[in-house]
């Protein structure tokens, strides 16, 4: 009876573990799509039209502060809980790995649009 017991906590822990992870990976994904979203926004303003490359990349460095911050935190969050053994500031290093290629593809597409711009008629 004993074991049976065990055997069911055990599961029930490894359900509620599960639930947990998949909740942390779902504030993850959401957390990256609204931080995505707001970069996204600050792309097509008139105003960034005639900044160079530099200026738009600090633009885009200080926007989004608390999209940034909370796509941060879930993702630290989730991978947290997905790998727990993982050395102290492995997750942060991913996460800021992240936000910085988020980053770098909107300012990408900016440079692309610039040149793209420059070729027409």
């Amino acid at each position: 009876m004993r074991m049976m017991i065990a055997a069911i906590l055990v599961m029930a822990s490894s359900v509620a573990l599960a639930d947990e992870v998949e909740d942390a990976h779902r504030l993850a994904v959401t957390g990256r799509g609204s931080y995505w979203n707001c970069l996204a926004r600050e792309y097509p303003r008139d105003a960034n039209k005639a900044m160079s490359e530099q200026d738009f990349t600090s633009l885009i460095a200080r926007a989004c502060a608390s999209e940034r911050q909370n796509f941060r935190t879930s993702l630290v969050d989730f991978l947290t809980l997905q790998f727990p053994g993982a050395e102290d500031g492995t997750h942060l290093a991913t996460a800021n790995r992240a936000i910085a290629l988020a980053q770098k593809d909107i300012v990408t597409a900016f440079v692309r649009r610039k040149a793209a711009a420059k070729e027409l008629p």
